[in-house]
């Protein structure tokens, strides 16, 4: 433990992160990408008021509104390019991820490679443009039919408006989908959570102060002021001690001889993290619940009865709501770990390689072992998923407390933080092997 921490220490110091000019470049990309982003979620949609879209947002912000304006960085409440944020990719990819297991065809592309993935990620884009359309015109129709105290939202309705609305939202959210790639690419984490989680990290200030405005005004005790925020913070905690927890399978390796060289008889473990999917069930399932969310709020739901019951059933805090959040967090825990996670092809690896579990047979028998350790971590991890979520989600409801708190935003903070962390420690550490080849190589030739 000793000599981990102490290795910690020197990858995080400041002469190493001074050396590593590759690292800079790339933190220096992802800020200046996200700064961007920023900047973004400010140039309003043209012919909106908006003014009496934050109205309406301060009117309903307990329910779908506050959930696309947390998604979107607080654009939807400025009625901005970026309103949609990247959700209709993230549905786009749960799509295409679903059909994967289902269609040989995409099974076959997903097994090509870089060709194969290249392809996907193809087929990605286009549903994202579909998704981004089908959403931006239901809220183009939905700001049509707003009216405030301001007057309505929209200055001059018809055609023009609702192609204008679609071609700004759509061209803002496949910009988002290209930068998000580019961060990817050539910044530090990854670029979709990065996106997201920028725009929920510059909220929260406003949040904190939301909440201690309620505090000042009455409409909440200090006692649960401070109840809350203690409950955060070990919620915070838990979801860092949890993502951080492994089940370490032992893996042996056995003695093989080399002419006259032993090799092997070496014994490792193999991680598996007791949280697979991470924060993406929780994501994939939000994203999912704004697709009907969006019918219903904002394509003249009141028109129609069943769309009606639909948004209201959906409501947060409602019992349906509840129940459809958890089970999708189930369903994509057990999916998502099983995209990331093939234990038929894990065991054959490491039978290809020598490589077996002390008591366990190579081969299915391994695949099966895997399989069962698997499912019974993927079980506890959804069920954390599942109170972590929902548990801030009846706080939300009940007391009003801003959507920034909420357990979906809070586990987003926290993975997305970690992952970029441990990907700037992999940065450091490379360039501290690389450092050392460089060194030897010197010598070598003093020598």
């Amino acid at each position: 433990m000793a000599s981990a921490a102490e290795q910690l220490a020197s990858n995080m110091s400041l002469g190493a992160f001074s050396k590593a000019t590759e690292l800079k470049k790339r933190i220096w990309f992802t800020l200046g990408a996200l700064l961007v982003y920023r900047v973004g979620t400010y140039i309003p949609v043209p012919g909106v008021d908006a003014a009496v879209m934050g109205e309406m947002l301060n009117q309903h912000g307990g329910g779908i509104l506050g959930m696309f304006d947390m998604f979107s960085g607080g654009a939807l409440g400025r009625m901005t390019v970026f309103a949609l944020a990247i959700m209709p990719y993230i549905s786009a990819s749960i799509i295409i991820q679903l059909m994967t297991a289902a269609v040989p065809a995409l099974e076959t592309h997903k097994k090509e490679g870089e060709s194969g993935r290249k392809k996907l990620n193809q087929y990605t884009r286009y549903l994202t443009v579909l998704i981004a359309m089908f959403q931006s015109y239901g809220i183009a129709i939905g700001l049509e039919g707003m009216r405030g105290s301001f007057g309505a939202a929209v200055i001059d309705p018809g055609a023009f408006f609702r192609i204008s609305c679609v071609v700004s939202l759509v061209g803002g959210t496949m910009f988002l989908m290209w930068l998000g790639e580019q961060i990817t690419a050539r910044g530090i984490g990854n670029g979709t959570s990065l996106i997201i989680f920028s725009g929920i990290v510059a909220n929260v200030p406003h949040a904190l102060a939301s909440l201690l405005e309620l505090g000042r005004t009455g409409a909440l005790s200090p006692v649960f002021i401070v109840l809350f925020l203690v409950i955060s913070v070990a919620v915070v905690a838990f979801v860092v001690f949890i993502e951080r927890a492994q089940r370490r399978i032992v893996v042996q390796y056995p003695k093989r001889q080399v002419g006259q060289r032993m090799f092997g008889g070496d014994s490792t473990h193999m991680p598996l993290k007791l949280n697979t999917s991470g924060v993406i069930p929780p994501i994939f399932a939000s994203s999912i619940l704004l697709i009907p969310a969006t019918i219903s709020g904002f394509s003249g739901a009141g028109d129609f009865g069943i769309l009606s019951m639909i948004g209201n059933a959906l409501a947060h805090g409602q019992p349906l709501y509840m129940l459809t959040y958890a089970a999708m967090i189930v369903f994509f825990s057990y999916f998502y770990t099983a995209v990331v996670f093939n234990p038929q092809e894990t065991a054959e690896n490491l039978k290809k390689y020598g490589g077996f579990i002390p008591g366990i047979r190579p081969g299915n028998a391994t695949a099966d072992y895997f399989d069962l350790v698997l499912t019974r971590l993927t079980t506890i991890g959804a069920l954390y998923l599942c109170v972590v979520c929902l548990l801030p989600e009846v706080l939300i409801s009940n007391y009003g407390v801003p959507f920034y708190f909420g357990g979906t935003s809070l586990m987003i903070i926290v993975s997305v933080t970690m992952d970029t962390i441990t990907q700037v420690q992999s940065h450091l550490l490379a360039h501290q092997y690389e450092g050392l080849i460089k060194k030897g190589r010197v010598k070598g030739r003093g020598r």
